[in-house]
């Protein structure tokens, strides 16, 4: 296994916002397994942000399903910009089972660097994701395959979390920022990141935060049908 550690980078020419520490990426994608405010919090402590200060958690009740070898589509929206990068790592056995956050080496900055497992080992299915400076013009994502020879229909849980080369060991959390998706990995179980369901009820629910994609793409049905009745007349 090869591992190399990431470039420790430079704050100019971010967007930081003076003041802002409250939160710092919301999980667009898969359905996030609690309520995220405007800025994404809770997400500081780890593994699921369910223990920050001043923001309870406070479950979905979402639930992903994917079938094994599926590939995921993680969709991020960044709030509050720090130079760094996103990983993800998948528990079996529910948020206890997620790993610590990897080491990392001060440099410049108390976080420096961080260790990306390149390739990734199980659990981590993705490491290095998105590596930035700068700030996002939009939302980003991101994907990866699921194990072929893993199945788990509860306690299955995805983490993404942010790397932050630029914050302080000082901040909560801190050199990591963490969402979680509640999923489920079984034959038959979804096609390539299947719709999120509610977890209370079996009743077909709707990950929070659909996107502009999705609302220029009912734009678009609308001109083309307007435009069709238009040359009928």
């Amino acid at each position: 296994m090869r591992r190399f550690v990431a470039v420790a980078f430079a704050c100019s020419g971010g967007l930081l916002v003076p003041g802002v520490a409250r939160a710092h990426f919301v999980l667009q994608a898969p359905a996030s397994w609690a309520e995220q405010g405007p800025l994404g919090d809770p997400q500081k402590s780890g593994p699921c942000g369910q223990a920050d200060p001043g923001a309870t958690a406070v479950p979905t009740g979402m639930v992903t399903p994917y079938a094994p070898g599926d590939t995921v589509t993680v969709t991020i929206g960044e709030t509050v910009t720090h130079p760094g990068h996103y990983r993800a790592v998948l528990s079996t056995t529910g948020q206890d089972g997620l790993p610590a956050d990897p080491p990392v080496t001060p440099g410049s900055t108390p976080c420096g660097t961080a260790e990306i497992q390149n390739p990734p080992v199980y659990p981590v299915l993705a490491d290095g994701m998105l590596v930035h400076t700068a700030g996002f013009s939009g939302a980003q994502s991101f994907t990866f395959k699921l194990p072929s020879d893993v199945t788990c229909t509860g306690n299955c849980v995805l983490q993404v979390a942010e790397f932050m080369s630029d914050h302080g060991l000082n901040n909560p959390g801190g050199c990591f920022y963490h969402h979680c998706a509640n999923i489920t990995i079984q034959a038959g179980g979804g096609t390539d990141g299947g719709a999120g369901e509610s977890g209370s009820g079996g009743g077909c629910g709707c990950a929070a935060g659909g996107g502009p994609s999705s609302a220029l793409g009912l734009l678009g049905m609308a001109l083309v049908a307007i435009g069709a009745r238009r040359r009928r007349r």
